[in-house]
């Protein structure tokens, strides 16, 4: 993936061009910020953002070059999606919203809806910056589904914030970097905290992930899930759904976690 990510954007512009969007509905977009319409300051990066559900349907309007894009990202679509329900079946129990053995009828219905659900693939760019100290690759933000399951190169930028510091994730060959998102938080009540991330960018070499995105159905309404809320865990967060941060994100320029801010009750 990494590999044909960076011949995308080694294609001619006029190629790449043809896939430019402001329609954050599009199955492909290209472009160069988070919301080409209100950022304020344009991010130091090149993306590709390709819808990989219902694969069917999406599929056709693919770019057809480099001619194994499509193949490789179909590939390696179905892989992430395996590993995200994998990680999913494992949060349920660690909340125990679902028992390891009893219940089995329960979890598979509760997984359904995540194995249902949409899964957007991010390919990233971040060019050699000569002033990396005056910008970023992407400013700080959380992302808006329940996992990202991310694969960098070998070169570091991505940086989270821990105890109001800045810090770098050391990339690591063949791994993933796991984000929990704001549907995620959501869902568990708090008791899982979307990650505050942001991506610097250097002067000398130029930086390719690859971000697999997976949260439920567009249609579907992400609330607090019944079992973890009681009188001592009151809900903490309204409903809400993916067309609802759609226009959250279309209206205003997104900055940190204020998406998810304007979820919380209280």
């Amino acid at each position: 993936m990494i590999d044909v990510g960076k011949r995308f954007f080694e294609l001619p512009m006029e190629e790449r061009d043809k896939y430019m969007s402001s329609d954050m509905r599009s199955p492909v977009r290209y472009g160069t910020s988070l919301n080409q319409n209100k950022d304020s300051v344009f991010c130091w990066r090149d993306f590709l953002k390709l819808m990989c559900h219902p694969m069917s349907d999406v599929l056709p309007h693919w770019p057809s070059s480099p001619v194994d894009l499509r193949k490789s990202v179909t590939t390696y679509a179905k892989q992430t999606k395996h590993l995200f329900l994998m990680l999913m079946e494992a949060i349920l129990e660690s909340l125990g919203i679902v028992g390891t053995t009893e219940n089995k009828t329960e979890k598979d219905e509760i997984l359904k809806d995540f194995e249902d659900g949409s899964q957007l693939m991010v390919v990233n760019c971040y060019p050699a910056c000569p002033e990396p100290n005056l910008t970023l690759g992407m400013p700080p933000h959380s992302d808006y589904g329940c996992l990202t399951l991310l694969l960098q190169d070998e070169v570091e930028g991505l940086q989270i914030q821990f105890q109001d510091k800045w810090v770098t994730v050391q990339p690591i060959a063949n791994s993933f970097v796991v984000n929990v998102g704001d549907h995620l938080e959501i869902f568990s009540n708090g008791k899982y905290q979307s990650v505050l991330h942001r991506v610097s960018v250097n002067s000398l070499k130029s930086r390719i992930s690859v971000a697999s995105l997976h949260a439920l159905p567009y249609d579907s309404m992400v609330r607090p899930s019944p079992k973890l809320i009681n009188e001592a865990n009151p809900r903490r967060y309204m409903d809400t759904d993916f067309y609802s941060f759609l226009d959250y994100i279309s209206s205003c320029e997104p900055k940190r976690k204020n998406f998810l801010d304007s979820r919380k009750l209280g």
